[in-house]
């Protein structure tokens, strides 16, 4: 089983679910970079569970403790461990699915693949997971903030409930309201649709939005390492990511090349485009310009509904989902998405130093 991501900034995740703790291993962070551990906090703080209404109610503070690599506040160079200790497991809730499957989850290929399935609370498959990248994500967004690189995610939709596009929003108001779309008023019918999903025991779906903005020209490494192919891959690593589109995307096929191309022009010395459909990636390397994607989200396959399934035996059953479960688990997703997106740039920006003389 690989559990580890990136060439030059690497990371290595592990624990499950209801076990002990989980965490991760930095290797390749550079020496020298202030550690804040109050900013890798605040991060975990958006990710964590129990925010509100619309987010499952398990208790976790999500408090972490650095093991290694960092001296005097700042890294050592050598691989920073950080550990999460699970607080809140009720393995008890998760008994009927012992020796059962539920639809759209991976309890039934992890047992196939494996011949062994931690079934409490989905084990190593479950979300729990994403807050050890979280810490590592906040890690490498440490190193891109001495180059000025930022990166914002916000909700855009949920269920057919869709905000403007990013460029006509204020995404300093991302967290201003607990769905963490910029929009207000949009984000009032998001929250609303979400409790509602939450009282009929079901789930929905949604979509994340990632804009970086101050990329350097030159990150990606064609041409199986382009820029969009890592950033894809980062994202669909996600736990029920199903989509992932940059730029123009689907939409850009509706155009003709020459509405579509963005052409350039000068100002103040610097090469610009005067629009954006390639999404701040030409040819798979960063043009300078905002790098923009979406990344679309299954609803939660837990429902607390009885659902038709089978047992290991290939026997018909009936599964019901117990416990605490995301309602969508799309604002929780927004600091993930940005992790990610941060472990890949960070990534690019060691790789990118070998590039020339």
């Amino acid at each position: 089983m690989n559990n580890s991501y990136g060439t030059l900034f690497k990371i290595s995740t592990f624990g499950e679910s209801h076990g002990p703790a989980i965490g991760v291993v930095i290797d390749g962070c550079p020496a020298g970079l202030p550690i804040d551990e109050l900013f890798i906090q605040s991060e975990l703080e958006r990710r964590k569970p129990g925010q509100s209404k619309i987010t499952t109610q398990r208790k976790e503070d999500d408090t972490f403790r650095i093991l290694s690599g960092v001296f005097e506040g700042k890294s050592t160079g050598t691989p920073i461990a950080l550990v999460i200790e699970n607080q809140d497991q009720r393995s008890k809730d998760y008994s009927h699915i012992e020796n059962t499957f539920r639809p759209s989850h991976a309890d039934y290929t992890y047992e196939t693949k494996y011949g062994i399935r931690d079934h409490r609370g989905g084990g190593r498959s479950s979300a729990r997971e994403t807050a050890a990248r979280v810490a590592a994500g906040a890690v490498a967004k440490l190193m891109l903030n001495k180059y000025g690189i930022q990166i914002s995610a916000f909700v855009s939709q949920v269920g057919d409930i869709k905000a403007p596009h990013y460029t006509q929003l204020d995404l300093s108001k991302t967290e201003d309201n607990i769905v963490r779309c910029p929009d207000a008023v949009i984000a009032g019918q998001m929250i609303a649709l979400i409790d509602q999903v939450r009282l009929d025991r079901d789930t929905i779906g949604g979509v994340v939005t990632c804009v970086i903005k101050n990329t350097p020209v030159g990150l990606g490494e064609p041409v199986f390492d382009k820029l969009h192919a890592e950033l894809g891959k980062a994202m669909l690593s996600i736990n029920a990511v199903k989509g992932f589109e940059y730029g123009s995307g689907f939409e850009g096929i509706t155009l003709r090349g020459s509405q579509h191309n963005d052409e350039f022009y000068s100002e103040e010395g610097k090469i610009r485009t005067k629009s954006n459909h390639s999404g701040g990636i030409q040819g798979g390397i960063s043009n300078g310009e905002d790098i923009y994607f979406n990344v679309a989200f299954k609803p939660v396959a837990t429902i607390m509904q009885d659902q038709q399934s089978v047992d290991k035996e290939g026997k018909e059953a009936i599964v019901s989902g117990k416990g605490r479960h995301d309602p969508c688990v799309v604002p929780r997703a927004v600091p993930i998405v940005e992790a990610m997106a941060a472990l890949v740039l960070a990534d690019f920006v060691l790789r990118g130093r070998a590039t020339k003389i």
